[in-house]
């Protein structure tokens, strides 16, 4: 009989696990020998915290990250034709904003059922806290790490944004949250809606949603946090 291919989330901070995590994905794990993940030091913890039942020892783990030799990635899949294997994400979701959607695609091409578990998207989180349109967004992933080349992306999604009435949300590398906050302040409108939410799920999450005019006056420490920002334009008049 084949296996299927779970998809399974991890915590995305320092929250209980009961609080992100449903009980059921424990009974899940313990039918799983064989994970896809991007790091097998933080995985074997991240497993443990989920509580999984096995042996620690006993797991086999395959490594998918940068990396990865693309050509090693279907023979992850070759225990699927006999038992179940997981894809653990480093926090969140897998395969979104996440490596794993080509582990999932072959799986569909190679007819092994995938399975996504249910557990904290900081992307969808975010967008559900923002008060923005939840209905038509684009996630960006990161944007240009150059001053200039950010800033006009900033302004093309800005546009996009009013033109389509579409929110747009990205992210960036911890340490370089101040001047991302910056650069979206100087490019975009001062009307502009943005959403910053950061550390989602923990203790110290914080959510809030204002116009650039008031971020500029009210400039919030992001320094080395994770943090979702979402841009949404006022929506352009039809000409």
């Amino acid at each position: 009989m084949k296996g299927k291919l779970y998809l399974i989330p991890a915590l995305i901070g320092d929250s209980p696990v009961e609080k992100v995590i449903p009980s059921y994905i424990r009974e899940v794990l313990t039918g799983i020998r064989y994970y896809i993940v991007e790091n097998e030091r933080t995985a074997r913890r991240m497993l443990i915290k989920l509580g999984i039942q096995k042996p620690i020892d006993e797991l086999k783990f395959y490594i998918l990250n940068e990396h990865t030799d693309p050509e090693d990635i279907p023979g992850f899949l070759n225990i699927a034709e006999q038992e179940d294997i997981g894809l653990l994400s480093e926090a969140g979701v897998p395969a979104v904003a996440d490596p794993g959607s080509e582990v999932v695609a072959l799986a569909h091409l190679r007819n092994i059922r995938v399975v996504p578990l249910v557990g904290p998207s900081s992307v969808l989180l975010s967008l559900m806290a923002s008060g923005l349109n939840g209905q038509y967004f684009a996630f960006n992933g990161y944007l240009p790490i150059k001053s200039t080349e950010r800033i006009k992306k900033l302004k093309q999604l800005e546009i996009r944004s009013g033109s389509e009435y579409q929110s747009q949300i990205f992210i960036e590398a911890p340490y370089r949250n101040n001047q991302l906050l910056k650069d979206i302040i100087s490019a975009c409108n001062e009307n502009t809606m943005l959403c910053i939410a950061s550390e989602i799920s923990t203790m110290n999450e914080f959510i809030q949603t204002h116009s650039l005019k008031y971020w500029k006056s009210k400039l919030p420490e992001l320094h080395k946090k994770t943090v979702i920002f979402i841009l949404q334009a006022k929506k352009s008049p039809v000409i």
